[in-house]
């Protein structure tokens, strides 16, 4: 079964084409990669996304009557029910976009939508670290913070495509700022959050004439980054040793929280967490063991997320997938 992905994101937007073996493997056949810069008007946009997926199935020797489903993954809001792109802050002037209708009116081929953590959560839970669970919540840790909920076997959206926006939960009164509140989880778990720590730590260290593995002087502060903290923390820094540490604790008492409220047999954690995991389970584990109801912490695992740099193309193509079988 062939399908189409579409990865539409703020810097750069993907076709992918998929197949779908008998065992239901999928594999990635061909895609092709259009910068989103290139283009002011959505519209513009989206007629360059079908060209190009006219353009790869050529290539591959085949036709748009091959395809049974198309599937996009986008940044949100959006509304999966109607097919809308809904002003993402990543995507300017993609304000009440019929997405899912311009590609049915033209190709006449089943096509879904889903933001891209809902998208990253199917993706996940069928072809990667979440296979075979019925309760699964996935995270992302990386620019930002948001997550996909698996309940019950069924993808989880809420009443507007709203549920999971955990990023927005507040874990403390003070704190770097994350999803336009202080000491929120994004804040404190998330690419911008860890820096914004990390900032912090440095220039109270750096006043006081004292060294900073990760910046040399107050000059460099704005040059602080999750890497680079991470580097110098494999490195041995206790300062972003520090930084790490409390992030994770952070991350522990949020998980805590979906631990005690959804009771899932997993969570899948991406991007920082998958490279930087050694660094934030101790202290995360830590707090979990602590504040989560035992029965329910004792059934869920927290790993990081398995399909690394193939996540995007595998979203989309979830998208796909998903929007056929329900």
């Amino acid at each position: 079964m062939n399908i189409v992905g579409i990865d539409i994101g703020g810097t750069k937007c993907a076709v992918i084409l998929g197949q779908v073996g008998g065992n239901g493997e999928l594999s990635v056949i061909g895609r092709k990669v259009v910068p989103t810069r290139d283009f002011s008007d959505p519209y513009g946009m989206i007629e360059k996304l079908q060209q190009e997926m006219e353009v790869l199935l050529s290539e591959q020797s085949t036709g748009v009557e091959t395809i049974a489903s198309i599937g996009i993954s986008c940044g949100g809001p959006l509304d999966s029910k109607t097919g809308m792109v809904l002003s993402p802050p990543n995507l300017p002037g993609w304000d009440s976009i019929p997405i899912v209708r311009l590609f049915e009116e033209k190709y006449h081929i089943p096509t879904s939508i889903q933001n891209d953590a809902n998208a990253c959560a199917l993706a996940e839970w069928k072809f990667g670290a979440g296979q075979g669970t019925q309760n699964m919540v996935f995270m992302t840790f990386g620019t930002g913070l948001g997550a996909g909920l698996i309940l019950d076997g069924k993808l989880y959206a809420g009443t507007n495509d709203n549920a999971g926006e955990l990023g927005h939960i507040r874990l403390d009164n003070f704190g770097p700022v994350g999803y336009g509140k202080a000491g929120s989880f994004e804040g404190f778990c998330s690419g911008g959050g860890i820096a914004q720590l990390a900032k912090t730590r440095a220039m109270e260290k750096l006043q006081m004439g004292k060294k900073v593995g990760y910046c040399s002087s107050l000059a460099e502060i704005d040059s602080v980054t999750a890497k680079t903290v991470a580097e110098a923390a494999a490195k041995g820094d206790e300062l972003a040793l520090e930084v790490y540490k409390t992030s994770g604790t952070y991350l522990g008492k949020g998980l805590s929280v979906i631990i005690d409220i959804l009771n899932p047999e997993l969570i899948v954690i991406g991007s920082i967490y998958e490279r930087a995991g050694h660094l934030l389970s101790p202290s995360m584990l830590e707090v979990i063991n602590r504040e989560a109801l035992p029965l329910a912490q004792n059934v869920c695992k927290v790993v990081p997320a398995a399909l690394g740099d193939q996540i995007g193309d595998f979203a989309s193509l979830s998208v796909a997938v998903y929007g056929i079988s329900k």
